[in-house]
């Protein structure tokens, strides 16, 4: 009897540390690679990222758009969400970093997110994004070391900031 509780209690260890140790799909590794690149995640320095992610085909017709979460830490409810449009012409994948917030969850707010550091756009934004935040809080969380970011990728990375940091000639 005791011989089989610990069987199980050992399968459900090790079944729950393989859960948690799956691979990272190549979208959101891509995704947060230009994150990364253009500034919004650590480059280096940090040991690993806790990160979600969520396909988005419908928002937008013709587009699709990945919502990347980046948590505060694995067992947090709060963090930096981005919305990445994706797009792809000649084999060559590119990301665009349209937005991002800092959020919390909350069971006071009526979306079920309190921004911290709202998007930009109003309220059709902040549905949006809190809507994709509860989809990802849904999944399973990746984490992701941050030197597995910073490796060459073959995808293109823009960003809303491109533009301003052409002109203050950064």
């Amino acid at each position: 009897m005791k011989r089989d509780v610990l069987s199980i209690l050992v399968l459900t260890i090790f079944g729950a540390n393989a859960q948690a140790q799956q691979q990272a799909p190549q979208i959101l590794v891509r995704a947060a690679h230009c994150l990364a690149a253009k500034g919004f995640l650590p480059s280096a320095g940090a040991g690993a990222l806790s990160l979600g992610y969520f396909l988005d085909e419908q928002s937008y017709p013709g587009d699709k758009v990945v919502y990347v979460v980046a948590f505060a830490a694995p067992s947090r409810s709060n963090g930096e969400v981005f919305a990445v449009f994706l797009s792809s012409k000649n084999d060559q994948e590119t990301f665009n970093i349209q937005n991002n917030a800092s959020f919390v969850l909350s069971k006071r707010e009526p979306l079920g997110v309190s921004f911290v550091n709202p998007p930009l756009g109003g309220t059709w934004t902040q549905e949006h994004l809190a809507s994709a935040i509860k989809a990802i809080e849904k999944q399973p969380r990746f984490t992701v070391p941050v030197k597995e970011l910073s490796a060459a990728s073959t995808c293109q990375c823009d960003s809303y900031t491109d533009q301003q940091t052409k002109k203050n000639g950064k």
